[in-house]
């Protein structure tokens, strides 16, 4: 909401968020098509990209097919191990700033961010220390496992919202200085935010096809959904009103230190342990049955366990490299989330159901969400990695001069 304004923010998030509810509606209706038309029982998001290429009137596009289908999966699994990543930077961020507080106050009528803390530590070591029960976590491959890890995961999560609403409700300030909308740069970072944070239609078709009733996905789709828009919009509304300028890039970092709040960070962590073996499905899903395929059979248990645990290392590994959490979602969801939850499903149906028969009305709202998800693409991804080489290159050599001097 601070990246995109008062006014702006919550109009802007609904909109995202709408458009992104109804491109998870175009892939599940699309892979249903396919599955009929082919006589099978699921197809993946290449798939049904590949599939809706060929059905496509453009030679160029079904001579392609197959190329769009291996694009298709690499942008899944540099998503879903982004994610991976984040949650590693969340988790040790988290547990670090707990650890460190040396007296944690009973009183939370107040917010006090600077604290006492213990000597420091590096957030490295504390993503080390998470890794080896990481890689035990993501050996379950069984989803409906992956299911009840992530059910506990989110139970925590909406406690955790709980006590924050909860804080941020009370003595909310008069918000008319807070600027109604923001420039083009901070809402471009605003747009990587709001993709990434909504974009779940990675994880959408293997859900629903291990569903008893795959035909009521849809309708559970749209009765979720908006109340996840819903939480997130009130969420930021409230806290930016609550906290201003001073907000930070997670808003668990602006609630007092005491006991109570503390417990929010510890909720939360938990949380997001248990739903990172759902995030790391897509990915494993893709690439450990090609591994597989080049290895006797008498191998593939240990290689199995060898390439998931080399996945969260690799995963622990990139959220070292980038360690500020905000520039990692930002790049994330602008870069790679935008195209698979914005740009492609329309198209999709365009070249799906084109011989079919589209009314002039579709085609035009297929090409403006596609259109809105291509600038949102180039802009957010041009201001995240501006972001990245100023703060980590630019302002570092500015500190060393400083130092110097």
């Amino acid at each position: 909401m601070k990246n995109a304004g008062i006014i702006a923010g919550p109009i802007s998030l609904l909109v995202v968020g709408v458009m992104i509810i109804h491109c998870m509606d175009i892939l599940v209706r699309c892979a249903h098509h396919f599955c009929h038309r082919m006589q099978k029982p699921f197809v993946d998001y290449g798939d049904t990209v590949m599939y809706g290429l060929e059905a496509s009137p453009f030679l160029w596009l079904r001579t392609h097919s197959l190329w769009a289908r291996y694009l298709v999966r690499s942008l899944l699994i540099i998503t879903q191990l982004g994610f991976c990543s984040v949650y590693f930077l969340f988790l040790a961020d988290n547990f670090k700033q707990v650890t460190e507080t040396v007296s944690i106050s009973n009183k939370c009528q107040q917010n006090k961010t600077t604290v006492e803390t213990l000597p420091y530590l590096h957030l490295h070591l504390y993503m080390l220390t998470f890794l080896p029960f990481v890689i035990l976590l993501v050996l379950f491959h069984d989803l409906l496992m992956l299911a009840i890890f992530s059910t506990a995961g989110n139970t925590a999560i909406l406690g955790s919202m709980a006590l924050i609403f909860s804080y941020i409700i009370q003595d909310i300030p008069n918000p008319k200085n807070l600027p109604w909308s923001a420039n083009w740069q901070t809402y471009a970072l605003f747009f990587g935010t709001a993709v990434f944070s909504l974009e779940g239609i990675s994880v959408i078709l293997p859900l629903e096809n291990q569903m008893k009733y795959p035909n009521h996905y849809v309708v559970i789709l749209y009765m979720v959904m908006p109340i996840i828009i819903i939480l997130y919009v009130s969420l930021g509304i409230l806290g930016y009103m609550k906290f201003g300028e001073d907000i930070q890039a997670s808003i668990i970092l602006n609630l007092p230190n005491c006991w109570l709040y503390q417990s929010v960070k510890i909720l939360h962590s938990i949380g997001i342990f248990f739903t990172y073996a759902l995030q790391f499905y897509v990915p494993a899903e893709i690439i450990i049955p090609l591994v597989m395929s080049w290895v006797p059979e008498q191998n593939e248990l240990l290689v199995d366990l060898s390439v998931c645990a080399f996945m969260v290392c690799m995963t622990y590994v990139f959220a070292m490299l980038i360690p500020q959490m905000e520039q990692i979602t930002v790049l994330l969801g602008s870069a790679s989330c935008s195209v698979l939850a914005l740009i492609i499903p329309p198209l999709l149906e365009i070249c799906t159901y084109y011989s079919d028969g589209l009314s002039s009305f579709i085609i035009i709202k297929d090409l403006f969400i596609s259109i809105l998800g291509i600038l949102g693409c180039i802009m957010g991804t041009y201001q995240a990695f501006y972001e990245i080489i100023h703060q980590n290159f630019f302002s570092s050599s500015q500190n060393v001069t400083k130092d110097f001097v």
